[in-house]
């Protein structure tokens, strides 16, 4: 029980830093950018629509659930289907936060190759939309949607911002993040050391494996992180890794059948061939990479998380924790009134 403790306490220190920041940076992005000057960018049927899409949707403070509604906006003030499909993809794969999270947990390298990938997934996926004829799609209504519409402020403010990264955005990520630190700790405790390298062999088999796993399951890109490097250590591959990063925060179950409402049942199976297609060739790609620079993520990581944690860090992962706890205990007080 105390080493299970232990291993979430020591992610609560190397992430506390980084996340807080992330939370923040992400409440000013909602705060300031504008989204009805991003609308007007998107209607064309082009690869230039689908590229701003991902460029767009990648900084975005949006999960795989809360994208729908802006998304469903997005469609509604006519972008593309393939533009759609790259906001769709590329919001929920990265963002401020998990960037911040990705350096304090896995390396500078990892930290550019994963939202470099979520934007080549984006547009990759985008450009298969845009090139293929499919019928009508019916519009999703943003009621539909597993979460609330996300409407601006008439005037964008520091305040706003702190608000929503430290209040909204953290109260609707707080179970995922809370459940990947758990499922964290669990992996590093039960699961044996080089269990990966022993059990599936490294190369495609991992990839497709990680794959499978991630399709129907939902966590948020910043909740998945903690989960990568624990299998990481246990053996993982580092390109098998970065599939679970991609393909996890951008599907779930409930996610497919709303997407497949709003950019229709043909463009779905080429939304998830084109991110799974292109999540595995990246993945191949990044094992190349590491393996060529000779660089052992694993090793890395285990590393760093056996270095002293610095006071300042040590009162963010307070922080961090004591936000956490209070955005899950506080939904329940709010469900029960409800």
């Amino acid at each position: 029980m105390i080493d299970f403790f232990g291993s979430i306490w020591s992610i609560l220190v190397e992430a506390g830093p980084w996340l807080l920041g992330g939370f923040f940076i992400a409440g000013l992005l909602k705060e300031y950018i504008p989204q009805d000057k991003v609308f007007k960018h998107l209607g064309r049927n082009n690869f230039g629509s689908v590229f701003k899409a991902s460029i767009i949707g990648a900084p975005l403070p949006l999960c795989s659930c809360s994208v729908i509604p802006t998304a469903a906006s997005l469609k509604q003030a006519g972008a593309s289907r393939g533009a759609t499909t790259a906001f769709l993809i590329a919001t929920p794969e990265t963002g401020a936060d998990s960037v911040g999270i990705t350096y304090a947990l896995m390396d500078p390298l990892m930290t550019i190759l994963r939202p470099v990938s979520a934007v080549l997934t984006a547009i990759i996926s985008g450009c298969l939309v845009n090139n293929l004829n499919f019928p009508p799609e019916e519009k999703i209504n943003e009621e539909q949607s597993c979460c609330a519409s996300v409407t601006p402020p008439a005037k964008p403010s520091v305040v706003m911002a702190f608000k929503f990264g430290y209040g909204k955005l953290m109260a609707d990520l707080a179970p995922w993040f809370i459940l990947g630190f758990i499922l964290s700790a669990l992996i590093a405790l039960f699961v044996p050391d080089n269990f990966f390298g022993d059990v599936i062999p490294g190369g495609w088999l991992s990839l497709i494996a990680m794959l499978l796993m991630s399709l129907p399951m939902y966590i948020c890109a910043s909740a998945s992180t903690p989960i990568a490097v624990a299998l990481i250590i246990k053996g993982l591959d580092p390109g098998a890794a970065l599939v679970l990063l991609l393909v996890g925060p951008a599907t779930n179950i409930t996610t497919i059948l709303i997407i497949k409402e709003l950019i229709g049942k043909s463009a779905l199976r080429v939304y998830l061939a084109g991110l799974a297609g292109t999540s595995l060739i990246i993945g191949y790609l990044v094992n190349i990479i590491y393996s060529k620079l000779d660089y052992n993520l694993a090793e890395r990581v285990v590393v760093d998380s056996h270095q002293h944690a610095s006071l300042y860090s040590e009162v963010a992962g307070i922080i961090l924790g004591a936000l956490l706890i209070w955005h899950y205990i506080s939904s329940f007080f709010k469900e029960s009134a409800n």
